[in-house]
């Protein structure tokens, strides 16, 4: 009888173990145990001082899987992480500007084939300057730039900062008189004088010829100011930000929420510092003459509201009834545009994003159609179509040596055992 009883258990364990092993994953796809691995990598980073503090989140079909906040917001004003904190977003306004122009094509008041000067005359002729055995040389652009140009960074402008036009640059109050180049915050002029007077500056390729990363959506910004007839901040309130919900997005910080913005730190060789003011460190997005919206690098905004852009686009440009873009012209924006010219490795570049065009590609564990693209603080994004998944991560490092965020892909997707269901 007890071994009849014994054989009986022992069958009834080998079923449970084999029903354990063929049990579904958990409704969102992802494991519990494995998304733990995240919180230990993210605290580890803090606790050894690599990143002060910062913010993940991950949705699967528009539902947050992962939503945490880590380390300080403001360690020297005593303030905690929090996961609505504001964050300087830089170039990942790039992907918001973009949208802009693309509803403006959408429209039939751009096309792609315009020429930049339609919108800004002064483009009409560009010029281009490279490296002699004496120096520089200074030669007129073979054609003229154009917003296909603008949107995939080929028109060979960059940031001002390369040795052989840093100096022109300069005397222009752009290049290394703006930071790194991208920083408008602390200007009192509208954007689109800035851009005039960028114009008249040589670039450092010729359109088409090369991915050079620099103002492009920055000159975009001002061309949707001229077909829209409205500035840049209240063409993205109207049209992209205020429809999808995104009530934290904006090129300076409100002043009722100067205290939800994350101060800027920097790695030094003997650990973290806070970064200094200016256009270098915390710059001037809560005290700035607020007339400056750089489209290329200029807003503020949380894990939660890009998420929502992000969201809308991995919906086909729609969300929760506010459609910001047709289906066609979200796919369009994420099918490679340059050939080549961005990467060799499987990578490629559309109308304002990175694209992941090969499995593994740089070793990457995405898949195939992903698009995505980062801010010069340290934060970054992925939108992956096939696994329906946003990912965001919001830090205020600069410069910085954390390899947190390029760790952050792979803590995610190492949790990820199941489809959604």
């Amino acid at each position: 009888m007890k071994t009849a009883l014994a054989r009986a258990l022992v069958c009834l364990a080998t079923l449970a173990s084999a029903v354990a092993a063929q049990a579904p994953a958990p409704r969102s796809g992802f494991a519990p145990d494995r998304l733990a691995r995240i919180d230990s990598a993210f605290q580890r980073a803090v606790d050894e001082k690599e990143i002060m503090g910062a913010v993940a989140l991950v949705l699967r079909d528009g539902q947050p899987v992962y939503e945490k906040a880590f380390g300080w917001a403001d360690r020297e004003a005593g303030r905690r992480m929090t996961t609505d904190a504001l964050f300087r977003i830089a170039s990942q306004s790039k992907a918001l500007t973009s949208v802009a122009v693309m509803q403006l094509v959408e429209e039939g008041k751009i096309s792609l084939s315009d020429p930049a000067s339609r919108f800004i005359p002064v483009f009409a002729k560009t010029t281009v300057a490279t490296r002699t055995d004496t120096g520089r040389a200074i030669v007129p652009a073979r054609r003229q730039i154009t917003i296909h140009d603008l949107l995939t960074h080929t028109a060979g402008i960059s940031y001002g900062t390369d040795a052989v036009v840093a100096p022109l640059y300069e005397a222009k109050t752009l290049g290394p008189a703006a930071g790194w180049g991208w920083y408008f915050a602390d200007k009192d002029e509208p954007i689109c004088t800035s851009i005039e007077r960028l114009a008249t500056l040589p670039f450092v390729a010729q359109p088409g010829e090369k991915f050079v990363y620099g103002y492009n959506t920055d000159i975009l910004g001002c061309v949707v100011e001229r077909a829209s007839g409205m500035p840049l901040d209240r063409y993205l309130e109207t049209r992209i930000t205020g429809p999808l919900g995104m009530k934290d997005t904006h090129f300076f910080v409100p002043t009722a929420d100067r205290n939800r913005l994350s101060a800027v730190y920097m790695n030094t060789d003997s650990g973290i510092a806070r970064a200094p003011e200016g256009s270098r460190g915390q710059g001037a997005y809560v005290e700035g003459p607020r007339r400056a919206f750089s489209g290329g690098a200029g807003l503020v905004s949380t894990a939660r509201d890009y998420g929502r852009f992000l969201q809308a686009l991995l919906d086909g440009g729609a969300l929760g009834g506010a459609r910001v873009l047709g289906p066609k012209t979200v796919a369009l924006m994420t099918t490679n545009q340059t050939g080549t010219l961005f990467s060799q490795t499987g990578r490629g570049f559309g109308l304002g994003f990175e694209l992941q065009l090969t499995p593994g590609a740089d070793g990457h564990p995405e898949s195939v159609g992903t698009f995505s693209w980062g801010g010069a603080y340290g934060s970054q994004y992925e939108v992956d179509p096939r696994e329906r998944l946003v990912l965001v991560y919001m830090v205020q490092q600069l410069p910085s040596r954390s390899t947190l965020g390029a760790r952050f892909p792979m803590l995610v997707y190492q949790a990820l055992v199941g489809p959604a269901r």
